[in-house]
C-alpha cells in the first residue's frame, strides 16, 4: 500500500553530561572531560520510489544520546548522526512553528533537528579562585519537532478511469507492481506505483495507478481529492476505459468533468485513451468501441493484459 503523507515526531539525541573527576595524587586538579555530542536528524531525499509506511510504524524517532566526559579530560563519545532516507518531491511541515522544508529532487540532504551540546566537564571551570571545582554540566537535549511528510509527486506516468477499469492489472503486467485486482469497485484504496525501464531509451518511468475516480470526487466524494493531486504533475494520462462499459463516452467525460473540475491544467495534459480489457468483445464490438471513442479525438489504444501484442504496443508509445 502506498502511504503519501505521514505525521511523526522527530528527536536529536542528547548531549552527554560532563564529568567531576579529579587527577590522582601526586597529581591535583579537576580533570573531568566534556559530554559527547548528542546525534542530529538529517533528512534525505533520493529517487527512490518506496512510499511513507515507514512511518506509520514508526511514528516518533530518536537520535542517539552522546556519551558522558570522562577522567583524564576525556571527551565522551558523539553520537552517529541519523540519516532518513525520503522521496524526492517531499515537503515537511513542522507542525508547530509551520515552517516547511521541500525537497525537489534526489540527492537534497537537510538538517531537521540539531543534536544537543554535550555539558562541560568540571576541568573547563577551573580558575585561580576556584582550583576544585565540584560540579560539571549537564548536557543539553537535542532538539525535536513534529512534523507532517507529505509525496507531492509520485509519477511520471498516471493510470486513471471509474473503478473497476482494469488500472490495477494493467500496472501489474507493464511493471514489476503486485497491486490488488479485483472484479469489484474499489479494489484499489491507495495508489499502487510500478517502474517501467526495459528497453526505454528516456530511462525508467515511474507509473502511478491513482484509485478510481468517480463523479463528485474533485468535491471530495469518494476516495475524493487525495488522489486526485497526484495527476497534476505527470507527464502523461492514460484514460482507461473498459470494453465491456455500457457508455464508454460517458465514462471518459465523467472522468475528465471530475480533473477538470479539481485543476483546470489537467486538460492540457497529454493523454492516451486506453480500452482496457479488450478480451471481453470480439472483433467487431471492438472496432465499434474505438469507432465511438475516435470522436474525443484523443489517441486510442485497445489493450489487455492477454494480449503481449497490445502490451508492447503500449510500451512503445510510452
Amino acid at each position: 500500500m502506498f502511504i503519501d503523507e505521514a505525521e511523526v515526531e522527530l528527536i536529536a539525541g542528547h548531549g552527554g553530561s560532563g564529568k567531576v573527576s579529579f587527577h590522582r595524587p601526586p597529581q591535583k586538579g579537576p580533570d573531568g572531560g566534556n559530554g559527547g555530542k548528542g546525534g542530529g536528524i538529517y533528512l534525505r531525499s533520493s529517487d527512490s520510489i518506496s512510499s511513507l509506511g515507514y512511518f506509520t510504524r514508526h511514528t516518533k524517532v530518536s537520535a542517539g544520546n552522546g556519551e558522558a566526559g570522562q577522567s583524564n579530560r576525556k571527551t565522551g563519545k558523539n553520537a552517529l548522526d541519523l540519516y532518513i532516507e525520503i522521496p524526492a518531491s517531499s515537503q515537511i511541515i513542522d507542525l508547530q512553528s509551520g515552517e516547511t522544508f521541500t525537497f525537489p529532487k534526489p540527492e537534497i540532504t537537510i538538517l531537521l533537528c540539531e543534536g544537543g551540546k554535550g555539558g562541560k566537564g568540571n576541568y573547563e571551570f577551573r580558575s585561580s579562585r576556584n582550583t576544585t571545582p565540584q560540579y560539571a554540566q549537564p548536557g543539553l537535549a537535542g532538539q525535536s519537532r513534529k512534523v507532517k511528510i507529505h509525496i507531492k509527486l509520485i509519477a511520471d506516468i498516471g493510470l486513471i478511469g471509474l473503478p473497476n477499469s482494469g488500472k490495477s492489472s494493467l500496472l501489474n503486467e507493464l511493471t514489476s507492481s503486485n497491486a490488488k485486482v479485483g472484479d469489484y469497485p474499489f479494489t484499489t484504496l491507495e495508489p499502487n506505483l510500478g517502474v517501467l525501464e526495459k528497453n526505454l531509451p528516456v530511462g525508467r518511468q515511474v507509473i502511478a495507478d491513482i484509485p478510481g475516480i468517480i463523479e463528485g470526487a474533485s468535491a471530495g466524494k469518494g476516495l475524493g481529492l487525495k488522489f486526485l493531486k497526484h495527476i497534476e504533475k505527470v507527464r502523461l494520462i492514460l484514460h482507461c476505459i473498459p470494453s465491456d462499459s455500457l457508455d464508454p463516452t460517458g465514462d471518459y467525460h465523467k472522468v475528465r468533468k471530475e480533473l477538470v473540475s479539481y485543476n483546470p491544467r489537467l486538460s492540457r495534459k497529454k493523454e492516451v485513451i486506453l480500452l482496457t480489457k479488450s478480451d471481453l468483445t470480439d472483433e467487431k464490438g471492438l472496432n465499434e468501441l474505438l469507432s465511438e471513442l475516435s470522436t474525443l479525438e484523443k489517441p486510442i489504444l485497445a489493450v489487455s493484459i492477454y494480449n503481449y501484442d497490445s502490451l508492447e504496443q503500449l510500451k512503445k508509445i510510452l
